[in-house]
């Protein structure tokens, strides 16, 4: 047994890390950004400053969480005993949390100009799937993969054709550790302080953890409902 197996963190310890993340960035788009609108607070200066701050320290925080999500895509892809019962579970959750996504984010309800991450992460593992099945055939590996790129781009999805050009990165170095997690943060350097999120990951001892995958799935298009409620609901009755 190596150090990582026995001091390491579990799949589902960094799905805790990932939402959580999520969820601290989510909250900084959505009701603290709705904060830095109220007349109440930027009346004040001082205090308007302060959110501000709050609100950029929020945001970087939750950079975190998308690199943690491909990297678990990655593991599920490599794990699974049934991509195509994967790949319909993913996209199932893409439909259900869209308008979720544009009533939270977004300024209606309806907002087809941008799709949430759920698309990205079914693109990318789309472009795995596809990718392993056409194992030696170099030529169509990479139409494969520009065909994700261009999809993700196409409809605009969170992190767009960057986000699946993450995942192949990790699939491609997923036989080391070090070169897998140094080549997703330089994948994601784009988007400071997103690297961070590979020294957890670097620490995964290949371990599921506890069991609540409805619950990670769920919990996405939920938090999204709560939070839209709070933000365009509850906030604009204290202006």
């Amino acid at each position: 047994m190596n150090w990582r197996e026995r001091f390491g963190i579990s799949g589902s310890t960094l799905k805790f890390i990932a939402i959580i993340t999520m969820l601290i960035d989510h909250t900084g788009a959505t009701v603290v950004y709705a904060l830095t609108r109220q007349p109440y607070i930027t009346a004040n200066p001082e205090t308007l400053a302060l959110v501000r701050h709050l609100y950029t320290l929020m945001r970087d925080i939750g950079r975190i969480a998308f690199p943690i999500f491909c990297f678990l895509l990655v593991e599920g892809f490599l794990h699974t005993h049934d991509v195509k019962k994967y790949a319909s579970r993913m996209f199932l959750f893409a439909l259900i949390s869209e308008i979720p996504f544009d009533f939270a984010l977004k300024p209606s309800w309806f907002y087809p100009s941008k799709q949430n991450v759920y698309f990205t992460l079914l693109i990318g593992l789309l472009v795995l799937w596809g990718i392993t099945a056409c194992y030696g055939k170099i030529v169509l590996q990479l139409l494969i993969l520009v065909a994700g790129l261009l999809a993700a781009n196409l409809l605009q999805t969170d992190y767009s054709y960057k986000g699946v050009f993450l995942i192949e990165v990790l699939y491609l170095f997923r036989f080391s550790k070090l070169y897998q997690c140094l080549g997703g943060a330089a994948a994601i350097s784009w988007e400071v302080p997103a690297p961070i999120a590979f020294i957890p990951v670097f620490f995964y001892n290949g371990k599921r953890g506890i069991s609540l995958k409805y619950f990670f799935y769920w919990f996405y298009p939920v938090h999204l409902v709560l939070l839209g409620i709070i933000t365009k609901c509850i906030l604009p009755m204290f202006a």
